[in-house]
């Protein structure tokens, strides 16, 4: 687990090591071990090295291949490596590392881009080859580890995050059309980040580029979900096998030549990660965060899962170790937060933060329960069942449109002009989905669109978020859920398997306090059915019933409570940086519901101080 930066110049230019250096230097808190750069002609590399696999000095990067033609640098972990060594040294080649950079390396060298499928893992990388003067960059399938792109000047700058590319000179400007985008969605479905001209690498993706074009991205996607079901089968013998893949993904997980440690809450997919991994490592070390609730109401007073962590850590035998956040916490990390993680993704995350923080100064290695969801059926609530094949799309975009919707929306981007104006949030929702997938005729197809749209949108926002602050302590985060193996099997199995289809689940709001609240808890127990069935012998028997419940804090309560005075500071000032890209009185009117009881806007509000925050950190 490492951080890269990089540059392709244009053609007749070399490249500056010590811009290279520079760029590295901007992230050196993703690899904190090592530091590493090269150059050659018009391309150069850039490492810092946080040491997992192979800790010695001989799997330092940038690293080369024997014949001179490959350098790669890479982030991540392959943790089938040692079976795709075994079967290169049957074919010839010979290695000096004990470590996974190496397997890549020949890996590439063999099968060049028909290797990507093999590999089952975590990882971006750059990697140069010197023959045909042709960089090729590429993500793992599910998007676990970012790379970013830009195109200054003609020359190519990249890099594990946005701070490297900013740190080679790429321009600061607003992207008017990405701000338009986050603020309908509370996310990016597309390349965008909020800054123009800086792209994110799609998932899956594999981007060829020419030395005698640099500016130029030729991209294939070599990898997508695919939720088909197979015939019914048996479903109890179903469940079986689903617990025997987890297992063996945790298994694989657990390779290292470092401390693993694992995240628990209090629901179903930490729980089955531990008791996993409690099999196999008798001293495994787990984190919790939970929330104090003294000033919480509703749906908020389920939010503290400690108890149940608790419960399962004591079943499992774990060291176990817990904080617990309050409102102002949120005020004092939001700094080095949107420092970190840069354009926000998905929710808050804030509780993120502190868990990562907790957990690094234990171990190195934390396994997270990321992807339960959005395989098993965990949003059972939020998939769209009802309506035309025809009317799939437009009624399930209504539903995304978590900050501002479409008919508010025109006014809130106001000051950002035509071009933000031109943006079509419904065409950038449509465009998510395959042809195949936007008239999706029965419930269970509806539902299957549903999982395809959150896999490639939701998850990878989670996943986002999951990379940058867990690398800003140091920490690698591993998601067992996304095994190759597992996720092939996953998608394979009926949805009525995972999701109750035998009746019409109301549109529930998950903001809203009131008589919805019972509806909501049975409605979160309609999800994950086969995973439960598979897991429940490891769980807790309160653990096993849970309803799901994400990580999130009572910020409803809080923004208008405990925190009321920061976000009055923070968002309702009238000289806020925000008002300077979006329109206030809308924005203001909207806040103030909130603070007044009338409604429940805490993922906007959430958003705005998170932009209040960036602006001032990205856009000073």
């Amino acid at each position: 687990m490492c951080g890269l930066a990089g540059v392709l110049e244009r053609p007749g230019v070399r490249a500056d090591a010590g811009l290279v250096r520079q760029m590295a230097a901007a992230i050196r808190h993703r690899g904190p071990d090592g530091t590493g750069e090269w150059c050659q002609g018009p391309v150069g590399f850039g490492h810092q090295r946080l040491a997992i696999l192979d800790p010695t000095a001989r799997s330092d990067q940038p690293m080369h291949s024997a014949d001179g033609r490959w350098t790669v640098v890479y982030n991540g972990e392959l943790y089938n490596f040692r079976e795709l060594r075994a079967e290169l040294m049957g074919i010839g080649h010979r290695f000096i590392t004990t470590g996974d950079t190496e397997v890549l390396l020949a890996a590439w060298s063999t099968w060049g881009p028909e290797c990507l499928p093999r590999l089952n893992g975590m990882f971006a990388f750059a990697l140069w080859d010197n023959q045909e003067q042709v960089l090729w960059l590429s993500r793992d399938r599910y998007g676990i580890k970012p790379l970013y792109w830009g195109v200054d000047g003609g020359r190519l700058l990249f890099g594990s995050e946005q701070k490297a590319i900013l740190a080679g000179g790429f321009p600061r400007r607003l992207d008017p059309l990405g701000l338009t985008e986050y603020m309908s969605f509370q996310n990016l479905f597309t390349d965008r980040t909020l800054l123009a001209g800086l792209r994110l690498l799609p998932p899956a993706t594999l981007a060829r580029v020419s030395a005698s074009d640099p500016a130029h991205l030729a991209c294939t996607r070599w990898w997508d979900w695919n939720f088909t079901a197979d015939s019914d089968g048996d479903p109890a013998a179903a469940a079986q096998a689903v617990a025997a893949s987890l297992d063996r993904a945790v298994e694989r997980q657990l390779v290292s030549d470092v401390e693993v440690g694992a995240y628990l809450s209090g629901g179903i997919d930490s729980g089955a990660i531990v008791a996993c991994a409690a099999r196999r490592l008798s001293d495994l070390k787990t984190f919790t965060c939970g929330f104090d609730l003294s000033s919480a109401s509703g749906l908020e007073m389920a939010f503290d899962e400690r108890e149940k962590a608790e419960a399962m850590s004591a079943r499992h035998r774990t060291e176990h170790y817990q904080m617990v956040l309050k409102a102002g916490d949120m005020e004092r990390c939001l700094r080095g937060l949107v420092h970190h993680l840069e354009e926000p993704r998905v929710g808050q995350c804030y509780p993120n933060w502190f868990t990562a923080r907790l957990a690094g100064k234990f171990v190195k290695v934390a396994l997270a329960g990321t992807g339960g969801d959005e395989l098993f059926g965990g949003y059972p609530w939020r998939y769209h069942r009802d309506g035309a094949p025809g009317d799939f799309i437009e009624g399930y975009f209504r539903r995304w449109q978590r900050l501002i919707p479409n008919g508010l929306l025109a006014q809130v981007i106001e000051p950002l002009g035509a071009e933000a104006r031109s943006l079509d949030p419904r065409a950038i929702f449509a465009e998510v989905f395959p042809d195949h997938l936007r008239r999706p005729a029965t419930v269970s197809d509806r539902i299957a669109a549903s999982f395809y749209f959150e896999a490639r949108t939701f998850l990878h926002g989670l996943l986002v978020v999951e990379d940058k602050l867990s690398m800003a302590h140091g920490l690698e985060t591993r998601v067992p859920f996304l095994d190759n193996d597992l996720v092939d099997a996953a998608q394979r199995l009926p949805v009525a398997w995972k999701v109750r289809t035998d009746d019409q689940v109301p549109v529930i709001d998950e903001n809203l306090p009131g008589p919805k609240t019972a509806i909501y808890f049975q409605r979160t127990r309609d999800g994950k059915r086969i995973l439960r069935e598979a897991v429940q012998p490891w769980m807790t028997s309160a653990v096993a019933a849970a309803a799901k419940q994400g990580f999130s804090a009572p910020d409803a309560s809080w923004f208008k409570g405990d925190s009321i005075d920061f976000v009055r500071r923070r968002i309702l000032d009238p000289q806020a940086r925000i008002y300077r890209h979006l329109a206030q009185a809308p924005l203001r009117r909207l806040v103030e519901e909130h603070l007044a009881g009338q409604a429940n806007h805490r993922l906007l509000i959430w958003s705005l101080l998170y932009l209040e925050q960036w602006f001032e950190e990205f856009l000073p």
